[in-house]
C-alpha cells in the first residue's frame, strides 16, 4: 500500500510579492519533521493535480528553497481555474483523488484567496465522503486584503507599501511641474470590490496639503460632477491634484466605471482602465492637463520594496499550515490574529474553510473619511503596521537576485485526463 504522507501544495489566483515566502514556509517546515514525505507542488495550481503535473521540490537545493522567501511571482505557476461543484463535474474530483492516491498524497495545502479556500473546502468534503480523507489546509493570499476572519492577508502589506511610496514619489513629481504643466495625476490600483489597496495610498500623506488629495473606493459611489468639483478645489488650493482610484470604482447605479463585457475564469467582470476614464472626465469638465498610470502587475511584483512584516507573515502562514495539519486540524484556513497595534504584535490562528470560502471583506465605513474622499484615523492606525520594515533581496550588478527553480516533474502514473485542456 502506498504511504499517504506526501504533500500537495499549490498556488492559485493572482500572485504576490510574498506568496513564495509561504511556499518556503511549507517546504522548510515539512523538511523539519519525519512525519511527512515529499512536498509536491502543483504546476499551475490545481491544474497540476488534474493534469498530474507534480513538481518534486526535493529535487531543489536548500539554498534555492530558502531563496523563495525573497522571490516574487509564483515559483510553481498559478492559475485562475475555479473548481466546479461536485454535482456539475464529479469527474474532476475523482481525478484529483486518483492523483492523490497514486502519489501517496494525504495533505493538500492551497495558497490563494476566497475562491481557492472554496476549492480546498470542496476537496476536503469529497475526500472524506470517498473514504480517503485528505487533510486540507488553506493558506491565505491576496493583495486585495479581502479574506474574512484574518486581520490581514499576506501579499497586501507589500502592495500597500508600494502604493504608498509610489503615491508620495509621483505626488512630488506632479507638484514640481504643476505651475506650467500637469495639474492632475491619477493612479489606478487593483481592488474589485474592496478599497484596501486604494486606502493604503493615504499613508503617503503626513499633512493635509500632501497627496493623495482624493481616493476613490469601490465602497463609495462616484458622482462625476462632485468628483470634478473636488479636483478643481484641490487644484485651486494646492496647485495640483493627485487621485488614487481603485479599479472597482462604481457609479451610483452600481455599474463599474471601467467595466468591460468580458468575464474572467471566476465569472468576475474584467476591469482595468478606470484611470483614463477619470482623466477624460476631468479633461472634458475642467480642461486640465492630466497624466495617469496603472500600477497593475508592478504593485504585486515589487519584491524589492516588500514589507518586512508582510514577508514574515507570509512565511508564518505556510509554516503554520504544516504545523496545524500535523496537529490534526483539517478543513481550516490559517489566519493572522492581531494581538496589539502599538506595539504591533500578531500570532497565527485558524478558521473553518466553510466560513471564509467565497466571502469578501470590504472596508468598513469607519475606515473611510466622513466626506468619502480619504481614509480615517482608524484606518491609518490599522494600515500603518502592515508596511513596516524592509526585507531586501540580495543584489548583484545592481539587480535583485531571485530564485530560479528546476521544477522537475514527477513521472506520471495515470492516463491523461481529457477534460482539462493542455
Amino acid at each position: 500500500m502506498v504511504a499517504r504522507n506526501n504533500v500537495f501544495y499549490a498556488q492559485s489566483g493572482g500572485v504576490t510579492a510574498v506568496i513564495n515566502a509561504s511556499a518556503c514556509g511549507v517546504i522548510e517546515a515539512a523538511k523539519q519533521t519525519n512525519r511527512l514525505g515529499k512536498v509536491f507542488a502543483g504546476k499551475n495550481g490545481i491544474l497540476g493535480a488534474l493534469r498530474e503535473e507534480l513538481i518534486d521540490t526535493s529535487k531543489e537545493s536548500s539554498a534555492a528553497i530558502s531563496a523563495l522567501r525573497y522571490t516574487p511571482s509564483g515559483a510553481f505557476g498559478s492559475c485562475r481555474y475555479k473548481l466546479p461543484s461536485v454535482q456539475d463535474n464529479l469527474s474532476e474530483y475523482k481525478r484529483i483523488l486518483a492523483v492523490f492516491k497514486a502519489h501517496g498524497i494525504g495533505y493538500f495545502f492551497y495558497n490563494g484567496g476566497g475562491d481557492s479556500q472554496d476549492t480546498a473546502h470542496k476537496v476536503a468534503l469529497f475526500s472524506r465522503e470517498q473514504g480517503y480523507p485528505v487533510t486540507c489546509i488553506g493558506i491565505p493570499k491576496t493583495i486585495d486584503n479581502d479574506l474574512a476572519y484574518t486581520d490581514t492577508c499576506p501579499g497586501f502589506g507589500s502592495v500597500a507599501k508600494y502604493v504608498a511610496i509610489s503615491t508620495r514619489e509621483a505626488g512630488m513629481d506632479v507638484a514640481s511641474m504643476a505651475a506650467s504643466s500637469t495639474k492632475v495625476f491619477v493612479l489606478e490600483v487593483m481592488g474589485r470590490h474592496a478599497g484596501w489597496i486604494a486606502a493604503s495610498a493615504g499613508l503617503a500623506r503626513s499633512k493635509g496639503s500632501e497627496p493623495p488629495h482624493l481616493i476613490l473606493f469601490p465602497e463609495i459611489p462616484l458622482d462625476p460632477v462632485n468628483f470634478c468639483n473636488k479636483v478643481k478645489a484641490s487644484v485651486d488650493r494646492n496647485g495640483y491634484c493627485v487621485v488614487v482610484a481603485s479599479e472597482g470604482v462604481r457609479f451610483g447605479n452600481g455599474k463599474f466605471v471601467a467595466e468591460a463585457a468580458e468575464k474572467d475564469a471566476f465569472g468576475h467582470s474584467q476591469l482595468g482602465g478606470v484611470a483614463p476614464k477619470l482623466v477624460a472626465m476631468i479633461g472634458k469638465a475642467l480642461g486640465y492637463k492630466c497624466h495617469w498610470a496603472v500600477s497593475d502587475y508592478l504593485q504585486r511584483a515589487a519584491r524589492h520594496i516588500a514589507s518586512a512584516t508582510d514577508v514574515a507573515q507570509a512565511y508564518a502562514v505556510g509554516q503554520a499550515a504544516v504545523e496545524f495539519a500535523l496537529a490534526g486540524k483539517n478543513g481550516v484556513m490559517v489566519t493572522i490574529k492581531r494581538e496589539s497595534t502599538d506595539p504591533y504584535r500578531w500570532t497565527v490562528d485558524s478558521v473553518p474553510l466553510d466560513k471564509v470560502a467565497n466571502v469578501e471583506k470590504k472596508m468598513p465605513r469607519s475606515f473611510i473619511s466622513r466626506d468619502g474622499w480619504g481614509i480615517s484615523k482608524a484606518c491609518r492606525v490599522y494600515l500603518a503596521p502592515l508596511i513596516q520594515g524592509e526585507d531586501y533581496p540580495a543584489y548583484v550588478n545592481g539587480l535583485p537576485q531571485y530564485a530560479r527553480l528546476n521544477n522537475q516533474l514527477v513521472k506520471k502514473k495515470l492516463a491523461a485526463f481529457a477534460s482539462i485542456q493542455s
